[in-house]
């Protein structure tokens, strides 16, 4: 059964005992018509159903509903049956989230109209469906600051995260038996590495499948005790295809890389900065998971920690970058626009390293940072991005 699940808000000036009476046959109604389960919430509950509705219960509900906007996900259904001023209120509601950019809608008329309508968004719901993120293992155990509220993912930003094992994977991979031909990359490497590498790319393909994931984030550095390889190739390939691949269970690195895929449908490259120059305000970012259509001239190498499996190292391509955090709280991001200057090559550091002269001041990373690993994009994208996040209640860490 479709469960609504309804926000009351009311004037402090209004009959308390009245309108609960009166919300509650209007309620029952609708539930009577649609065939719903309409409950009573509150807001910290509200976006557990199947819909989300926002009971308008009388006039003077305007302030009421501004000081809780902060906790509220678009678009927003203000659901109103006349008395009381609240239609009223509904109106000035909705012209203030109109003029904050946002989508929101009254729910006004008949029984018999709301409930069609609210019919049709149920319908409208089912075609766009949250995007599913696999957590393949939990965040490894050095990312002490990215965990994340599971619910608070949904409601920003429409994402499910799925849970899984990661001896799901490792199982797969150890029974796993493939022809590998190497004329899948263009350049050469150690046979036996690439196999073993692309065994968990394969893996994680078919995880993906199996668990209808858009994306997935793997505690990586367990496979390197288990099945004698890393993720640094599987993730590289899956980011290139469109998807989204995240490594050392990293998810507010994952969440970030999925909001760059949605407002730009562009590939991003998840990196350490490991060293930061105050003086000509530059990063140097390196890791070893460089999505390949990001890549200029690649060559392979190992893992950086390791030293096994298959990392990426590579040219990326000289000239404008977008830097990208979101915090694991959900509530703050970082973004920077910059000029990518160089790439490098140090044998103490993950494989591909390049040189960013960001065009904010790099203090951010010494005073609030948003954890280790940062996201980099081609381009100058900061206006739609901090737009993007804006639009989802989150402020921009300046």
């Amino acid at each position: 059964m479709v469960q609504v699940n309804v926000c009351l808000i009311k004037s402090n000036l209004h009959n308390a005992e009245t309108i609960s009476d009166t919300s509650k046959l209007f309620l029952d109604s609708l539930a009577k018509e649609t065939g719903y389960q309409f409950e009573v919430v509150g807001i910290d509950n509200l976006y557990q159903g199947d819909l989300s509705l926002i009971l308008v219960q009388s006039g003077g509900s305007e302030r009421i509903f501004k000081e809780m906007f902060s906790k509220l996900k678009g678009p927003y259904y203000l659901l109103t049956y006349g008395n009381n001023n609240s239609l009223a209120s509904s109106l000035e509601i909705l012209s203030y989230i109109n003029e904050l950019g946002k989508d929101g809608e009254i729910l006004h008329g008949s029984v018999s109209l709301i409930a069609n309508r609210l019919k049709e968004i149920i319908a409208e719901k089912s075609k766009k469906a949250a995007a599913r993120l696999g957590v393949i293992g939990k965040p490894s155990d050095w990312l002490i600051a990215s965990d994340v509220d599971y619910l608070k993912a949904r409601r920003v930003f429409d994402v499910d995260l799925i849970d899984l094992p990661i001896k799901e994977l490792i199982d797969d991979v150890n029974g796993m038996d493939f022809i590998f031909k190497p004329k899948y990359f263009k350049v050469e490497y150690n046979p036996e590495e690439l196999k073993k590498a692309y065994s968990v790319y394969l893996s994680l393909e078919k995880m993906m499948k199996d668990h209808q994931l858009n994306g997935l984030t793997i505690r990586c550095f367990d496979l390197l005790n288990t099945i004698k390889t890393t993720s640094c190739l599987a993730l590289s390939l899956i980011n290139a295809e469109g998807l989204i691949g995240s490594c050392e269970g990293d998810i507010p690195a994952m969440l970030t890389s999925y909001v760059i895929r949605k407002a730009l449908n562009q590939p991003a490259f998840q990196a350490n900065p490991a060293y930061i120059d105050k003086a000509d305000n530059t990063v140097l970012f390196a890791h070893c998971t460089l999505p390949l259509d990001m890549a200029g001239e690649y060559n392979f190498d190992s893992h950086f920690e390791s030293g096994i499996g298959v990392a990426i190292h590579a040219n990326m391509q000289l000239g404008d970058v977008t830097v990208l955090k979101i915090n694991s709280h959900l509530d703050h991001f970082y973004c920077s626009e910059g000029q990518l200057l160089e790439n490098s090559y140090k044998p103490n550091l993950c494989r591909t390293q390049i040189k960013v002269r960001l065009d904010d001041d790099v203090s951010y990373f010494f005073k609030n940072p948003c954890g280790n690993h940062h996201l980099i994009c081609y381009g100058k994208n900061k206006e739609k991005l901090v737009k993007y996040l804006a639009l989802r209640g989150l402020e921009e860490i300046k």
